[in-house]
């Protein structure tokens, strides 16, 4: 039986791009695959919001920013607490992306037209020992054009590959099982469903209009994670993590549902670390829905007060920007899904971002004029517009009216207006002087001392309840659902693994689909700014690797 290309690749994403442009560059025919229509080419790449992890970058070296390899690989490992048998490849990956972000990443995506912005953000800050957990300095390099201008290259690339007859799109294409001759995966068998003009993001239909059977020599998983499937979240939840909150924003399109990582373990793949899962705790329902349960994530800066549901501030260093998953877990055991950001316009105008490309159109739109009333503005544009239609957020000029307010917004007296305000007077007296016991105050002070957060991220330390920089705001977060951080175990070749660690023959994997590389190169936790990096690593290991193997 012939083969209908050399590859197969199942998954339109960041990942699979990378993976198809390779594949191209070595002059191999590729079968690209996806279930959603030609107008969500990128996936969740698109809408992201464009950083990227680079270790000693000159951005950094410019704004005074000291790193290494050997700083970089300190932090990872401590952050990914790798702790399991299963953790070999993933360890191995992780220090080999490591290495990449400190070595070629910057200069090859340079020479593919990429360029970061000159401001390196700092996030996931961690707050404990220096072997813990978080980033030792600011490593989070925000892509000119965020996510569409990652996808962008690679995309260009693959059209390229179609205009040369080396790559055919097959959109709509639902893969439903993996065939093999002779001991190879070498078959894809799925549904063509109906054409849809569904916009970018929104639902499409699912509804069939045929089958279909296509061969290849290598069959390339990089169909992404299980976020937009809250049924297979919750089957998956750890108990580390506490219960899975009741409802839950996502942070990604419903057809993000991880049933391909289903569909290759029945052929015979190891889907490894599958409890290990990111999900984000400053999640806003966006006003302006694309999907279902469409959330957005704040982006903010170190200066809020973060309360949980009945008004007790969170424990140190469950601030702001320090540390996701502990502050998840923390939420879960609290009995309620939701927490609280109670901070001032003063506030709110210097130190919120909002996550996603269609939420920075200054950034994504390349332009430099929109990036500079951005700076000048008292709230950003897009900031500005949540606070005047979001559903989360309450705007009042005293404590009393906004306790009211937040207490009306979730059906429930849960906030006492007295301990509530007594939080915040004890805060503020401890702005009054140079020194203080509240580390929050210290983490803003020690944030300022970096020229980037000091002229773009954070503000001047001051009381929450000067009247001078209100109106006061409070901001219920929830619980907002994004990324896989286990997968299907591969090798450094992007070979997908069986059970006994042999490969499994004509199989690769890259991006969420391989937990970024390996089953899982985040461990438990993630630095920031190294998915989108983690999909270009893995997608071009995976479309070297299968390249050579068609050869």
């Amino acid at each position: 039986m012939a083969y209908d290309a050399d590859a197969i690749v199942i998954g339109a994403g960041l990942a699979g791009l990378v993976a198809t442009a390779e594949l191209v560059g070595a002059g191999r025919s590729v079968i690209l695959l996806d279930q959603e229509p030609e107008q969500s080419l990128g996936g969740q790449a698109h809408w992201s919001f464009g950083g990227m992890f680079l270790v000693d970058s000159p951005e950094q070296r410019r704004l005074r920013v000291k790193d290494s390899r050997d700083l970089a690989l300190q932090d990872w490992l401590g952050t990914a607490g790798f702790d399991r048998d299963e953790d070999h490849w993933p360890r191995k990956w992780a220090e080999a992306y490591v290495d990449f972000a400190a070595g070629e990443k910057r200069s090859w995506l340079r020479e593919r037209g990429v360029r970061f912005f000159p401001v390196v953000g700092w996030a996931e800050r961690g707050g404990y020992g220096a072997s813990g957990h978080g980033n030792s300095v600011p490593r989070f390099h925000i892509t000119w054009g965020t996510g569409p201008g990652v996808v962008e290259p690679f995309e260009r690339a693959v059209r390229e590959g179609v205009a040369k007859g080396l790559v055919t799109f097959r959109f709509r294409h639902r893969v439903t099982a993996l065939g093999t001759t002779a001991g190879a995966v070498d078959t894809v068998t799925g549904e063509v469903l109906e054409p849809s003009d569904a916009a970018r993001g929104t639902a499409s239909s699912r509804a069939t209009a045929g089958s279909f059977t296509l061969r290849a020599q290598a069959v390339i998983v990089t169909s992404g994670g299980i976020g937009g499937n809250h049924d297979l979240v919750r089957a998956q939840w750890p108990a580390r993590l506490g219960t899975p909150p009741a409802t839950m924003l996502s942070g990604v399109p419903a057809h993000v549902d991880g049933l391909m990582l289903g569909i290759t373990e029945e052929a015979g793949a190891h889907h490894i670390n599958r409890d290990r899962m990111w999900h984000y705790t400053e999640g806003i329902q966006n006003w302006d829905p694309i999907w279902a349960r469409h959330g957005i994530r704040i982006l903010p800066g170190p200066s809020s007060l973060w309360f949980d549901a009945r008004g007790r501030r969170l424990p140190v260093p469950l601030f702001p920007g320090f540390d996701t998953l502990g502050t998840l877990e923390h939420i879960t055991h609290s009995g309620h899904d939701h927490t609280w950001f109670v901070l001032n316009r003063r506030i709110i105008g210097k130190e919120f971002a909002l996550s996603g490309s269609e939420q920075n159109p200054d950034l994504t739109g390349k332009s430099v004029r929109g990036v500079i009333d951005r700076a000048r503005a008292d709230v950003p544009g897009p900031v500005q517009a949540f606070m005047d239609n979001g559903a989360d957020f309450v705007v009042e000029k005293d404590l009393a009216s906004l306790v009211r307010g937040m207490n009306a917004l979730t059906g429930e007296p849960l906030i006492d207006e007295a301990e509530l305000r007594r939080e915040i007077v004890a805060r503020d007296r401890e702005v009054a002087n140079p020194f203080t016991k509240d580390l929050q105050i210290t983490a803003v002070r020690g944030a300022r001392a970096y020229l980037g957060d000091k002229l773009i991220r954070t503000v001047a330390p001051h009381r929450v309840l000067d009247p001078g920089a209100g109106p006061l705001i409070a901001v219920r977060l929830r619980v907002l659902t994004r990324k896989s951080l286990g997968g299907l175990e591969t090798d450094l070749s992007s070979r997908v693994l069986r059970a006994d660690g042999t490969p499994l023959p004509g199989v690769y994997a890259a991006g969420e689909a391989a937990g970024f590389g390996g089953g899982g190169m985040h461990g438990y936790r993630s630095l920031e700014g190294t998915f989108l990096g983690g999909c270009v690593f893995s997608g071009r290991a995976a479309g070297r690797a299968a390249a050579e193997a068609v050869a």
